[in-house]
């Protein structure tokens, strides 16, 4: 059965049309330069904006905002480093020439 009454649909029903009525009233507005100039005084100003003018542009610039949290600030200091002494190392495969040789050769 359906929990939602018949009120909860109307209402539904109201917002669903005043929202398209008012972006087609703004789409309207915007195709007319002279109803927009009826509707807001300031509408042939440069630095105008509005709903209407957002949509006959095309769209609006967005700026990022700035970041909450700040980078780290990395403030690395060296003391005196300490100075490279060569160390001989004794090679890894000082012993691998017995591995050299090949199997002996079986006699039949």
């Amino acid at each position: 059965m359906n929990s939602s009454g018949p009120s909860q649909n109307s209402a539904r029903a109201l917002v669903a049309a005043v929202l398209f009525a008012a972006f087609s009233w703004t789409i309207l507005v915007s195709a007319s330069p002279r109803l927009h100039g009826c509707v807001h005084g300031d509408a042939n100003r440069s630095d105008h904006v509005c709903a209407v003018t957002l949509i006959a542009s095309g769209g609006y610039e967005h700026a990022a905002q700035p970041p909450v949290i700040s980078p780290p600030q990395f403030d690395v200091r060296f003391a005196a480093s300490a100075e490279l002494t060569s160390t001989w190392v004794k090679p890894l495969f000082l012993n691998a020439h017995i591995f050299a040789h090949a199997p002996p050769v079986l006699h039949t």
